[in-house]
């Protein structure tokens, strides 16, 4: 059975720091690339941001500098490192697997529920 569940989630204040984990199963995990992607209310999803198979990183504009992507291969787990955050941060976040380097996220295979972050002061 194929699973992505996210946590870490929570309210955060404006400049403060979020660490998003990923945990993947009834898959193989190296052979997918993994997104973070995230949708504030009202708004559709926005991609943040790519590990791809052989470790290479990506990030959207809007958090480079910021935000860190990382795996740890033998727990199956990614992480999203947030620091810096901004009120535009809030969104409910979400990690999804692909098979190709993609920022659209109807390209993607598999998807987790999503963790809430609440940026505000």
């Amino acid at each position: 059975e194929v699973r992505l569940v996210e946590s870490g989630g929570g309210l955060v204040q404006p400049g403060g720091s979020l660490r998003l984990s990923c945990s993947a199963s009834g898959f193989t995990f190296g052979a997918y690339e993994i997104n973070w992607v995230r949708q504030a209310p009202g708004k559709g999803p926005e991609w943040v941001s790519v590990i791809a198979v052989d470790g290479t990183t990506y990030l959207a504009d809007s958090v480079k500098g910021r935000f860190t992507i990382s795996r740890d291969t033998a727990k199956n787990t990614v992480y999203l490192q947030m620091t810096d955050v901004k009120a535009e941060d809030t969104a409910v976040y979400y990690c999804a697997a692909s098979s190709a380097i993609s920022v659209r996220p109807d390209d993607y295979d598999y998807w987790g529920q999503g963790t809430q972050v609440t940026v505000s002061s």
